[in-house]
């Protein structure tokens, strides 16, 4: 046998920052740190020039290993191995991800039939090269830039809340050690059930479909193509849509002859999922308890039965559910404990517009330019700037809006079909924030108000008055009566 490889204590230094940053969450303040170290830039470089560099320096240091051909996994043991099998997924990567990038698209307008993937024969090529045999990292490399790809386009925003936003929903698919999901929780990804929760029109819709589109997929070497289209991997169901009566084939599916008005068996959201996605149950706060009870047994058992037969089914994606309701009034007045333990792996919020346009004021432009690249299918700099402007005139730049991000969008198409938008007449005020710091600036605030102020802000938070009750430690009466009375102070 001959003798094994060794890195040299720097080169080992430098593939530990590279392994970190393979670890680490592409939306994380750690991983931007790491990325400008590996590319020896400053902070403040931009983002792309920073990964130009940071691609170019890994490149580089491969490429001095390969002179002394010692870029074969198979001459390494220990950690060694470990880190420059990471480098060489990393390598693999940013060599192709413009083409990963180009191969989401062509699946996107191809539907459901899997398309080839033109540049196999190049990646499995570097992965051999590399000792990478095995069809795995391959397919690894491509959920990865997958979920980058849904987790940055489809949610627009640099706020600090939407960064925290994205960090959540990347641990969501990939947990938060990458070493870890891959070595043991790939394909054990359906025992997570998630819950969203954030106000109606904040893009608990978009979220869901960025995590059930970034599942795990196998490769079919043979065909050159994923065994499955991606987008197959995402069956959302509007609860609140169905009456109690239906809801239960909806999700189920029935055999035909169960009832009246069954003529033909019918497969339900969790028969039509596919095993390597996952079902979205938004408004999950309107579903009963006996619904919640066989929802329960799916989470649970993983089976469930159409109505009207006997023959267990299985189900293999995982569940993702939504609702405007607040977490407080789910636990105390909707959910079963049972039921919200095991549906609550994982709990993401979604922001509200108010909280990232006052984060940043930036946001709503970011918003308004990515709702317009959408409609009229480029950017374009004209038409933002008109929308900006008649929005700047009315509702003005101290609007709350209340509908969110589903608020934005209609605002746009009215402006573009009439020039202009009036927005809620309940959201008019000023900004809660911005009375108080006013008020106080200029000592007209009076206690009573500073607490009627108070109770309003933690109520938009809370969103149920015992709540507020039990952090202010007032009686739940007092607080309902401060919070209606600073809205009709401010809205009168």
């Amino acid at each position: 046998m001959p003798p094994r490889k060794r890195l040299s204590e720097s080169e080992r230094n430098f593939f530990e920052l590279v392994f970190k940053a393979g670890m680490t969450n592409p939306f994380s303040d750690a991983r931007s740190s790491l990325d400008t170290t590996i590319a020896g830039v400053f902070p403040e470089t931009d983002k792309q020039e920073r990964i130009r560099r940071m691609v170019e320096e890994v490149s580089r240091k491969i490429a001095l290993l390969e002179k002394e051909g010692r870029t074969c996994l198979d001459a390494y043991d220990g950690r060694d191995k470990v880190l420059l099998r990471t480098t060489f997924l990393f390598e693999l990567f940013y060599t192709f991800r413009r083409k990963f990038d180009a191969l989401i698209e062509s699946q996107i307008e191809a539907g459901t039939a899997p398309v080839r993937v033109p540049f196999t024969k190049d990646a499995l090529a570097l992965l051999h090269k590399r000792g990478l045999k095995t069809r795995h990292t391959f397919e690894l490399a491509f959920q990865l830039r997958r979920a980058y790809h849904f987790i940055d386009r489809s949610l627009s925003g640099r706020s600090a809340s939407m960064k925290r936003f994205r960090e959540s929903l990347w641990n969501n698919v990939f947990t938060q050690n990458l070493d870890l999901y891959e070595r043991y929780l790939v394909n054990r990804m359906e025992d997570f059930s998630t819950l969203i929760l954030g106000e109606t029109g904040t893009g608990k819709g978009s979220a869901a479909a960025a995590i059930g589109r970034s599942g795990y997929i196998p490769f079919d070497l043979e065909k050159e193509r994923f065994v499955e289209s991606f987008t197959l991997a995402f069956v959302p169901l509007n609860l609140s849509q169905f009456p109690e009566s239906i809801m239960e084939s909806e999700l189920f599916g029935h055999k035909k002859g169960s009832f009246t008005g069954a003529v033909d068996d019918f497969k339900g959201v969790f028969a039509r999922c596919s095993p390597h996605g996952a079902i979205f149950l938004d408004e999950i706060g309107e579903v009963s308890p006996p619904v919640q009870i066989k929802l329960l047994n799916v989470l649970q058992e993983r089976i469930f039965y159409p109505v009207g037969s006997h023959e267990p089914v299985r189900f293999h994606g995982r569940v993702i559910a939504a609702t405007n309701k607040s977490l407080q009034k789910l636990r105390t007045e909707v959910f079963r404990d049972d039921f919200y333990y095991r549906l609550s792996s994982d709990i993401i919020v979604v922001p509200p517009l108010r909280q990232r346009i006052q984060e940043d004021p930036e946001e709503l432009h970011t918003l308004l330019d990515h709702t317009l690249a959408r409609l009229v299918g480029t950017p374009s700099p004209e038409l933002a700037q008109m929308v900006r402007r008649t929005l700047a005139r009315s509702p003005g730049p101290d609007y709350a809006w209340p509908g969110n991000v589903r608020e934005v969008e209609q605002a746009v198409r009215r402006i573009l079909l009439t020039s202009v938008y009036e927005g809620e007449p309940r959201a008019s005020a000023r900004p809660l924030e911005q009375c108080l710091l006013e008020g106080m600036e200029s000592g007209t605030l009076t206690a009573q108000e500073l607490l009627m102020a108070y109770c309003a802000r933690r109520y938009e938070v809370a969103r149920t008055y015992e709540e507020v009750a039990r952090q202010t430690g007032l009686d739940r009466r007092t607080v309902k009566k401060y919070v209606l009375g600073w809205k009709k102070a401010q809205h009168p």
